[in-house]
């Protein structure tokens, strides 16, 4: 294993990234993926739906001033996809570096979204890399590349909307650093909210509120619930003069659930926070 410590920016060269995506840390979270960063360490980033998984690697890897390839998993997805193919082109063929592979030759972050909706044949792919091997094999190709120091893999998912065909398996699970992520305390979400998308200080408390009032609901069978995205997307709607009950409608009901009459239920909490 190559036990090289990679170097962090410099804090002056930080600070000059005004395009880094805003991110609002909730604990050690971005001291904790640094370190790991530093000494090699795959990291699994684990959370509901919106609550910032995305937006904090986006962030992180701006900060650490490195490439990012964002892969979003599904059931379609192969090893080829992720490692690369042939083409043919004319009489002739040639190959194409998949995002995971162009990843390792640059020495960037490659993060795979929802690992877990990847097929399981795919993702052993990943296994070289995240053991003290780091190598990335290119059966295809006849090549075998050594990850370099500044390489780092991460992987999310979400474990509560998982089943149990689609959990995450433990072998799997130790071959990462873990980090849990949930949805805000209210003061930090208010803060998000207001930065995101100028709302004043009394809608960000209203929306924030509001989430906690229907994530508290225990009665409604809902497959996620409110996100901090989804309270960016409806404070958004309401600072640019739409009816806030419309917009609560349609930028946190609806995309909860399809049922009308949950969707009514979930309305009627609505009222209650703002008002008829």
């Amino acid at each position: 294993m190559d036990k090289r410590v990679c170097e962090l920016p410099a804090a002056g060269e930080r600070d000059r990234q005004a395009s880094a995506p805003y991110y609002l840390p909730q604990a050690k979270e971005v001291e904790l993926f640094e370190h790991a960063y530093r000494h090699q360490l795959p990291v699994l980033l684990k959370g509901p739906t919106g609550c910032g998984k995305t937006r904090f690697i986006t962030h992180m890897a701006a900060r650490l001033q490195r490439p990012l390839y964002t892969v979003a998993c599904h059931d379609d997805l192969t090893a080829a996809d992720l490692v690369g193919r042939h083409l043919i082109k004319g009489n002739s063929t040639y190959w194409v570096d998949g995002p995971l592979t162009r990843a390792v030759r640059e020495g960037g972050i490659c993060y795979l979204d929802e690992v877990v909706e990847a097929r399981k044949d795919t993702t052993v792919v990943l296994h070289p890399l995240s053991d003290d091997r780091r190598i990335l094999p290119l059966e295809r190709n006849g090549e075998e590349l050594q990850a370099p120091p500044e390489f780092m893999l991460v992987v999310s998912y979400n474990p509560g909307y998982q089943n149990l065909l689609k959990g995450m398996k433990p072998s799997t699970r130790q071959r990462f650093v873990s980090m849990r992520f949930g949805y805000p305390a209210p003061e930090l979400e208010q803060a998000i909210v207001r930065r995101e998308t100028s709302a004043n200080a009394e809608l960000a408390e209203q929306l924030v509120r509001l989430a906690m009032a229907l994530r508290a609901l225990e009665d409604r069978d809902l497959e996620e619930n409110v996100s901090t995205r989804l309270l960016v997307y409806t404070a958004t709607l309401i600072h640019s003069g739409f009816d806030p009950l419309a917009a609560c409608r349609a930028g946190l009901v609806e995309p909860l659930t399809d049922d009308e009459e949950t969707a009514d239920a979930l309305m009627e909490v609505v009222y209650a926070t703002f008002g008829t």
